[in-house]
């Protein structure tokens, strides 16, 4: 037996922990000793049913998880191996890892690179891998240290939080926009050199604005990405993951046609393994561990779905991470 953050909707939608054995398990050839796991934006909805994310009932939640190979029958995989899980349905079709143990199938594993132990990978957890991937997605559109500012949108949050530290070691100047002023200092340790309110995006703006930034990581969408559009510099790139905000882009072609302004969409839950193992590569070289401590909130499995509830009311700063044992 073992202890898992079930959602269920008969009679009604409930999400609670209860005691669970293997036979609840989903399909799979490895099975997982999960240690960490983790709250992202999409385990929120799913906890406090306030989208319909979950697709197949009764789920285990949890998009994320780290642990331990327990047994397996892919040849890919043996016990002991130290593995991460980051999206590909996980927690929403397919059980997850909000439990102290998942069954799950190889090709979604990726090895834990040995930087980080089970507790730091999950600090990082798909906010920080899908920061990472946009990151890479700036690179390979050209963007340089010493380029210009970067603006990082939703900078408080897991996406945000990585990306600002992310960004700083590898030496651009970072603005980062959020609508907590009293999160400046934060942001400013993580490696911000500018801190701006969010307020200044957040409304309706001209299709095209003031040239600033040489870059951007957005996670918000709606018209804050539609302002960081058209503030970006010729020839410059926006990597779009998110949207807080909401779904809609209530932007003009301007900046795209007239400044040859890049949209990068950057999809996490899907992205091929060679991708994911790049990522986490990256992460291991151009993260500082000792980071991870200030933007992460250790919790037990008792507490997630509480801390789901502030998570969705915009009351967390950087990472839960949830212990499952």
């Amino acid at each position: 037996m073992f202890r898992a953050l079930v959602l269920e909707k008969e009679p009604e939608f409930r999400a609670g922990v209860r005691e669970v054995d293997d036979d609840f398990l989903p399909e799979g050839d490895v099975t997982v000793a999960i240690e960490y796991s983790t709250l992202n934006y999409k385990d929120g909805l799913a906890i406090t049913n306030r989208s319909p994310v979950v697709r197949s009932w009764p789920m285990v939640a949890g998009i994320d998880g780290s642990g331990s190979v327990i047994e397996s029958s892919s040849p890919a995989w043996k016990a002991g191996d130290a593995v991460v899980l980051n999206g590909f349905g996980v927690g929403e079709t397919h059980k997850g890892c909000l439990a102290g143990k998942a069954r799950l199938k190889s090709q979604w594993l990726v090895r834990r690179p040995a930087a980080f132990d089970a507790r730091q990978a999950m600090a990082i957890g798909t906010a920080g891998y899908t920061a990472m991937l946009c990151v890479l997605a700036l690179e390979r559109h050209g963007l340089r240290a010493g380029d210009g500012e970067v603006l990082v949108t939703g900078a408080t949050g897991g996406v945000g939080s990585v990306a600002v530290a992310l960004l700083h070691k590898l030496g651009h100047r970072v603005v980062a926009a959020t609508g907590k002023a009293a999160e400046a200092e934060y942001l400013r340790t993580l490696g911000a050199a500018g801190v701006i309110d969010r307020a200044e995006l957040s409304a309706p703006g001209k299709p095209l604005q003031k040239e600033r930034w040489a870059g951007v990581v957005d996670a918000v969408g709606s018209h804050i990405l539609a302002n960081a559009c058209a503030q970006v510099r010729y020839g410059g790139a926006v990597a779009a993951c998110g949207l807080a905000q909401g779904m809609d882009l209530p932007a003009s072609v301007a900046p795209f046609i007239l400044r040859g302004v890049a949209l990068l969409g950057v999809d996490s839950v899907m992205a091929p393994i060679h991708l994911r193992e790049q990522a986490w590569l990256r992460l291991s070289r151009d993260l500082d561990p000792r980071l991870l401590q200030a933007m992460s909130t250790e919790i037990g499995l008792d507490e997630a779905v509480a801390a789901a509830q502030k998570l969705m009311a915009g009351q967390v700063r950087g990472r839960y991470v949830v212990r499952t044992t």
